[in-house]
C-alpha cells in the first residue's frame, strides 16, 4: 500500500474553474462551485478504479468533500438559497428543496464512511479497502445526479423567483457564511487543492 507524495503538476493557465471569481447571480456562484467539485468527483472515480490504494490523495479527496463540497457549498444552500426559495414559494416537502436535503445527508454518510473505512484500509485490510471503493462509486454516482438536478431544475427555477437584487444579496451572505463557517482564504486553498486533484486525474 502507498502514501508517498504524489507529485502534481498545475492545469494550464487558461483554465478558469480554479479562479476564485465574482458573479452576478448566487445560482452563478454555486454552478462554479459544481464545475470544482466534477473536477474532484473526476479524481475520485480514478481512485476508485485504481489497484492501489494512494492515501495521500484520498485523504485530499475526502477532505475536499468534507470541507468544500459540504461545509462550504452546501450549507450555503440549506442555510441561504433554500430559505430564500422557500420565502418565494417554492415548497420544500414534497419539492426539489426536500429532495436535495435527502440528497445532502445521504452524500454526508457516504462520506464518513470513506473517511473511516480509508483509516482501516490504511492497516492494509482488503475489505475496508473493497468497502472504500464501492462507497466512493457510491458517493460519485448521487453526487453527479445531484448536481444535475440542482444546476438543470433547481438553480432554474430559483432565477425565475429571485430579483437581481435579491441574487446580489444571496451573495453577500454566501460571503459572510463562509467567512464564518470554514474562514478567510480557506475557499482559495481548497480551489488549489482541487486543481491538484484535477492534476491526478487528469480531468484539468
Amino acid at each position: 500500500m502507498k502514501s508517498e507524495i504524489l507529485p502534481l503538476h498545475r492545469p494550464p493557465a487558461e483554465d478558469k474553474t480554479f479562479e476564485h471569481e465574482h458573479f452576478a447571480k448566487a445560482t452563478d456562484s454555486l454552478k462554479h462551485d459544481h464545475r470544482v467539485i466534477e473536477k474532484v468527483l473526476a479524481a475520485l472515480e480514478r481512485l476508485a478504479g485504481a489497484s492501489e490504494i494512494r492515501l495521500d490523495v484520498w485523504k485530499k479527496a475526502i477532505d475536499f468533500l468534507k470541507i468544500f463540497a459540504d461545509r462550504c457549498h452546501h450549507l450555503k444552500e440549506e442555510k441561504i438559497l433554500f430559505p430564500a426559495l422557500e420565502e418565494r414559494g417554492i415548497p420544500r416537502e414534497g419539492g426539489p428543496i426536500g429532495m436535495m436535503l435527502a440528497e445532502h445527508e445521504e452524500g454526508r454518510g457516504y462520506v464518513r464512511k470513506m473517511a473511516a473505512t480509508l483509516a482501516l484500509a490504511e492497516q492494509d485490510s482488503k475489505e475496508a479497502t473493497t468497502a472504500l471503493r464501492e462507497t466512493a462509486r457510491k458517493y460519485l454516482r448521487l453526487l453527479r445526479e445531484h448536481i444535475q438536478k440542482e444546476d438543470e431544475v433547481l438553480f432554474e427555477m430559483a432565477d425565475g423567483v429571485l430579483t437581481p437584487a435579491e441574487q446580489e444579496n444571496l451573495l453577500h451572505e454566501f460571503a459572510e457564511h463562509e467567512a464564518k463557517e470554514i474562514g478567510a482564504g480557506v475557499h482559495e486553498r481548497y480551489l488549489q487543492i482541487a486543481q491538484e486533484l484535477a492534476a491526478y486525474s487528469g480531468s484539468s
